[in-house]
């Protein structure tokens, strides 16, 4: 990157800044002032002064500095030295690890991909750098001054420096007025800071969402144009991508800001092109509660399972390939087993998900049909099934989304109140016929009624 344009930064001081220490992870100090007292410069920086200038309280406290990794292991015993794209210095303190990263040349990229273990390339311009033909940059481990690191953070908003020796913001890049404002723009050129690393464009999206900020014209420009390049990211690491963005808190916002840009492709393209093709399908209101459920539950600091979120974003492909099965004369079970599986594969091109989410969520879906009986021993063997409680939540779901009777969830709520010998003689006492499935039809491009409640819990079993 060309850095020609680089100036000296802004030195806000103490007495004119909102960040006090009082807030900052007493780990994270720990490093700072060893780093300091043996001679080196250190700073907390990107997301945590960001947070900290918001008012919020951040999870993580990563550090900045001149020293080099090795440098950083000899001053702490509780370091260990990871990563093959980034050199990285982690120090642990029990549960929590305090990131420190040597001060990056300007083209560094901007997010570590830790042990990433993908092969690299033969097209490698230094001993230190490995660049992609099409100008994405792979790998790069040289080292530079802070002057030279601003220029490759990301956005002007985690591009903030605080300096432990006096306690200012140092600020090349007006990022202060920035997250005073709101809004979100790039370091640097747009359309080259996403060439050099395309998941900047899920980053920016994923912030606005998180933050509530805005972006800036200049950076959402050339997002149209160059969103196919995320075809060429690996896909394990756009599942942590997605992971960031949809089990953080808000991934209802984040759901929104992709489908904005049209970014969703780039992540589920069986869903994106499910609801392009049925535009007013209830499918769509199941997607929303669900992201708005798993918003709730992490607010209210409850447990979430990817296996939930991915049956929410799956659904509607899934089902709609189930109808194809089942009209082909598949029982409706092993359609919803095949066609989940046919779904997972055809994702898995995009986002490299583990079968250990997407096992379970297929045994959840494929009890769906089995809520429809309700009579005999069978309906209560349904509720010791290990899966239960999660495919019953998703019940849930398509009851508020008109998928299905609405007074099926309020049955299978009353039933789990009951003592057993009340619940034995409730299905006892229910008609046989229940027990059919219904006739596969053709969906309805009609919203659907809004039935039952919210779902409760998200376990994957």
């Amino acid at each position: 990157m060309d850095t020609s344009h680089a100036r000296p930064p802004k030195i806000i001081a103490r007495a004119d800044h909102s960040i006090s220490r009082a807030d900052i992870s007493g780990n994270a100090l720990k490093v700072l002032y060893r780093l300091k007292e043996a001679g080196f410069h250190a700073f907390l920086v990107g997301g945590a002064v960001r947070d900290l200038l918001l008012g919020l309280h951040p999870k993580d406290f990563d550090i900045a500095t001149d020293a080099e990794p090795e440098e950083v292991r000899k001053l702490f015993r509780n370091c260990r030295l990871i990563g093959r794209r980034f050199r990285l210095a982690h120090v642990f303190f029990g549960q929590e690890i305090i990131e420190v990263a040597t001060f990056r040349a300007s083209t560094a990229t901007d997010a570590p991909d830790g042990d990433d273990d993908q092969a690299m390339p033969d097209d490698i311009d230094s001993e230190h750098r490995v660049v992609h033909a099409s100008g994405r940059i792979l790998r790069d481990n040289l080292f530079g001054t802070i002057d030279h690191d601003v220029w490759r953070r990301d956005f002007t908003a985690n591009a903030l420096y605080y300096n432990i020796e006096d306690f200012s913001i140092w600020d090349y890049v007006d990022g202060v007025e920035d997250v005073r404002a709101r809004v979100l723009k790039v370091v640097g050129d747009p359309a080259a800071r996403f060439r050099e690393d395309p998941v900047r464009m899920l980053r920016a999206v994923r912030f606005a969402a998180k933050l509530g900020f805005t972006l800036a014209p200049e950076t959402s420009a050339p997002i149209p144009e160059l969103r196919p390049l995320l075809a060429a990211v690996p896909a394990a690491r756009l599942f942590d991508e997605m992971m960031k963005m949809f089990l953080k808190g808000a991934a209802l916002e984040s759901w929104r800001w992709l489908q904005r840009y049209r970014l969703e492709a780039a992540l589920f393209p069986a869903t994106a092109k499910f609801f392009a093709e049925h535009e007013g399908a209830a499918e769509r209101v199941l997607l929303e509660r669900g992201l708005e459920s798993t918003d709730a539950r992490i607010a209210a600091d409850k447990p979430v399972t990817p296996t939930f979120l991915f049956a929410v974003l799956f659904y509607g492909p899934i089902r709609a390939a189930a109808l194809k099965l089942q009209e082909k004369g598949a029982p409706e079970t092993q359609a919803l087993y095949l066609a989940c599986d046919q779904v997972v594969k055809a994702e898995q091109k995009s986002i490299s998900i583990p079968k250990r989410f997407t096992l379970p969520m297929r045994d959840m879906l494929a009890l769906q049909p089995r809520f429809r009986r309700r009579d005999g021993r069978k309906a209560l063997a349904l509720l010791e099934n290990t899966r239960f409680r999660a495919a019953y939540d998703f019940l849930l779901l398509r009851c508020e989304a008109g998928l299905e009777d609405p007074e099926l969830g309020t049955w299978w709520a009353h039933i789990q109140t009951l003592p057993q010998e009340e619940r034995l003689a409730l299905v006892e006492s229910q008609p046989a016929g229940e027990s059919r499935p219904p006739t596969p039809r053709r969906r309805s491009r009609r919203r659907g009624r809004r039935g039952g409640r919210s779902p409760g819990t998200q376990t994957s079993g």
